[in-house]
């Protein structure tokens, strides 16, 4: 069968795709597991939703502060659980809306390329004029011994598990690794984290990574610097052996060591591509490929690993194909992210490490919860917001870290992409008293 488009992926390939069949193209939709993508399915949506639950659970454990004597709580980790999969209700959705496009057709199985504009799926050769990757990644196992005979699961599976581990040993670092950590933490798990770096978010601003990981080493126990070389299973415990000799044991592991790009499982270079030395598939800035007539956008074209980037570059993608005559280059400009943990963390810019590196001259400014009426009500003791500015007051960067970040960090946004991304656009925003807002511009005026 011939198409004009093929896209590989139903997350925010879907964007492209019904831009396409809404201009008569006809499209083909290749996707071997549920309609949405990672996102929906497997990622950001249920992972928020068992994150709610564990923010509720934290703010229980705090009621002493605020005069409530609440007594013991107990979890139904069944119905917390359950809660998580109204997107498989989701998924379904979209996938009965697609079917009946008349412009659409759904091949359900994993597709590989068999030459430069041919897919095999289910035993079926499908083509297209023009092709768009979307399929992105999937997590990462690294070559640890012994993994192969050990029960063990990754934040696809942690996503769906029915009973509560007992002692949840993580592998891993970054913000998948503390995102489950407090979750299940919340929920009851006893976790313990090893880390190979000296600071958990590595890439995070380091003043607020070292913060975070003295916070979150006083509710769960770090290991850093550990090296993971070996594990093994013995009766109902997993232990987990550092390259120096040291050792763990839990009852429960979970693999959080980062994602890898499925375009290995896709053969791409069969259309003539080469990925990079990691496996992604690098476009140039209107996401075209080095292949003519292929695209690629999302985690697998290695730029950015968010939701909010595959969808921008979706709208790009869409254009540069529907209108060749006036294809535009993807804005990046003020590309945020946020880690839901306790503490929250939100971030965009430079980190103050990244200037220092590139011996850029800059300005610090930073401002404590602690210090706003609201940072007060909520007895907010660790969070703060940092300023990385140029010496004119242009802000190059800004971390936040406490209650909100995710939200208050919009502001911010809105001056870097719109405004002279200037801290005065800020300061001179009239703020709610004693809205917490005050002190993101109590941080830009401490610059």
């Amino acid at each position: 069968m011939i198409f004009d488009l093929i896209v590989i992926g139903a997350g925010s390939g879907l964007d492209v795709a019904a831009a396409a069949s809404s201009k008569g193209l006809k499209v083909a939709v290749v996707e071997e597991g549920p309609m949405g993508g990672t996102c929906l399915n497997r990622g950001c949506i249920p992972s928020k939703i068992l994150i709610h639950s564990a923010d509720v659970m934290e703010t229980i454990k705090r009621a002493g502060e605020f005069g409530f004597n609440v007594g013991k709580v107990s979890v139904d980790f069944e119905k917390v659980m359950a809660r998580a999969r109204i997107v498989d209700k989701d998924a379904q959705s979209i996938e009965e809306n697609l079917k009946k496009s008349k412009n659409i057709t759904l091949f359900k199985g994993r597709g590989k390329f068999i030459a430069p504009k041919k897919i095999l799926v289910n035993g079926q050769e499908i083509s297209g004029e023009k092709i768009l990757i979307a399929a992105g990644t999937r997590p990462a196992i690294p070559p640890i011994e012994g993994i192969e005979k050990i029960p063990y699961m990754t934040s696809d599976e942690a996503l769906s598990v029915s009973k509560l581990p007992k002692e949840l040993i993580i592998v891993g670092g970054g913000y998948i690794a503390c995102e489950l950590a407090h979750f299940f933490g919340s929920m009851g798990s006893k976790i313990t984290i090893l880390q190979r770096n000296i600071r958990l978010l590595p890439d995070e601003d380091e003043e607020l990574s070292t913060k975070f990981t003295e916070i979150f080493s006083s509710s769960h126990t770090v290991h850093l610097s550990f090296a993971v070389a070996k594990v093994e299973k013995k009766g109902d415990k997993i232990t987990v052996y550092a390259k120096d000799g040291k050792s763990v044991s839990g009852t429960d592991l979970l693999i959080a060591t980062g994602r890898v790009p499925n375009s290995d499982i896709l053969e791409v270079t069969k259309t003539g591509l080469t990925p990079n030395k990691h496996g992604y598939i690098e476009p140039n800035e209107y996401m075209e490929t080095t292949a003519s007539g292929i695209w690629v956008l999302g985690d697998i074209a290695g730029k950015y690993f968010f939701k909010h980037s595959a969808n921008l570059e979706a709208e790009y993608v869409a254009n540069n194909i529907l209108n060749p005559q006036n294809r535009k280059k993807v804005d990046y400009t003020a590309m945020p992210h946020a880690v839901f943990s306790n503490p929250q963390i939100a971030g965009v810019g430079a980190t103050e490490q990244e200037l220092k590196e590139k011996e850029e001259d800059y300005l610090v400014g930073k401002y404590l919860y602690s210090g706003t009426g609201m940072g007060e009500a909520l007895n907010e003791k660790n969070g703060f917001v940092k300023f990385l500015t140029d010496y004119k007051g242009k802000i190059l960067g800004c971390h936040i870290m406490g209650p909100e970040a995710s939200t208050l960090i919009h502001e911010v946004l809105v001056s870097m992409k719109f405004g002279r991304s200037h801290v005065n656009d800020i300061i001179n925003t009239i703020h709610i008293h004693p809205a917490l807002s005050e002190v993101v511009q109590r941080g830009a005026g401490s610059v």
